[in-house]
């Protein structure tokens, strides 16, 4: 049984995520504030996090850097709807995916199994595959999903590693934006998601400019994006 934690202090409504991922075979608990919630995130006894962006006592923001400064947890963030902001500075902070306030507890459900599916098929990917890719400076180990770029540890969230793996395993040609919100979300593209492309700029900064400035990691407008052969 896969374990869930809420953070996140509208009691009713968690109540009712409670009840109903409960029924579909998720083991939940619940913390009401930011501290408790962060310490629990911490404590690795969960598969995944979902966080609200507002708490009583610190802002969803400053939980994911604190949690991700040790943890590679799967987070799925609960924004607004409608507010793009909140979702741009949560996945620039470290979040995998978002699912806008209101929502029905069978989307919810659905993006859980998304993030989680993906996760287990990477797992088993990993164990069988023992891959590595070495793409000029670029090395990605599969079996223990750990990136270094010019033999410098790179600090990638799960979803940003997916992302830059999918690019590797075609480096030089392009790779639309659908067929990375499959491999890197576990789901398709919808219109006006800018998820993919907030995590694209989160590893173009990590990854730095080349030496003419331009990004290892190049826009093809209207199709996807490239990763440039060093």
């Amino acid at each position: 049984m896969e374990k869930i934690l809420i953070i996140d202090d509208d009691v009713e409504l968690t109540s009712l995520f409670q009840d109903y991922l409960v029924k579909e075979h998720f083991f939940v608990d619940i913390a009401y504030d930011g501290t408790s919630g962060l310490k629990a995130a911490l404590s690795n006894k969960y598969d995944l996090v979902i966080l609200d962006m507002m708490l009583p006592d610190m802002v969803g923001t400053e939980i994911l850097v604190k949690l991700r400064l040790n943890s590679t947890l799967p987070v799925l963030m609960f924004t607004a709807k409608g507010d793009d902001l909140d979702r741009i500075i949560g996945l620039e902070s470290g979040a995998d995916d978002y699912v806008a306030k209101p929502c029905t507890p069978r989307e919810l459900v659905a993006r859980i199994r998304a993030i989680l599916r993906r996760i287990n098929q990477q797992a088993v990917s990993a164990s069988t595959t023992q891959q590595t890719l070495n793409i000029g400076p670029l090395v990605l180990s599969s079996s223990n999903r750990k990136a270094t770029w010019f033999e410098q540890d790179l600090k990638l969230t799960s979803t940003e590693f997916n992302l830059l793996e999918a690019l590797a395993q075609q480096a030089g040609q392009v790779v639309n934006k659908n067929d990375l919100s499959e491999h890197a979300l576990g789901r398709k593209l919808v219109r006006y998601d800018r998820s993919i492309d907030v995590h694209m700029s989160s590893i173009r900064q990590k990854l730095g400019q080349q030496k003419d400035g331009h990004s290892y990691i190049q826009t093809v407008r209207g199709k996807g994006y490239q990763l440039i052969k060093g």
